[in-house]
């Protein structure tokens, strides 16, 4: 049984939220699915993203419930395990392409 201490350390994702909302000015029901999403990782980094193949430690994924408008919202972030920290890269709006669907 958890008691309450998160599991991770997370480093950045604010930072890098609030240059995405600066940079793109999403609608406000957007930041909260994307910040209650930033909070996820806390318990589990590894939920829902991709492991890039050729960088071992860097993670990459769609933000569920962001994709409107042929748009959708993704997030990069770095895994030091030893250290039980996550540090974000990025975040960003991405449009989706014409054609098949990324492996998300």
């Amino acid at each position: 049984m958890s008691d309450g201490t998160p599991d991770w350390r997370l480093d950045g994702f604010l930072d890098r939220a609030d240059l995405w909302i600066e940079r793109e000015c999403p609608s406000s029901g957007l930041r909260v699915v994307v910040l209650d999403w930033v909070m996820t990782r806390y318990d589990d980094p590894y939920r829902g993203v991709y492991r890039e193949p050729t960088l071992p430690n860097l993670w990459y994924g769609p933000v569920p419930g962001t994709d409107v408008d042929g748009t959708v919202v993704v997030c990069s972030y770095w895994i030091e395990e030893a250290a039980r920290t996550v540090h974000c890269c990025d975040i960003s709006t991405l449009d989706r392409a014409p054609g098949p669907a990324p492996n998300w």
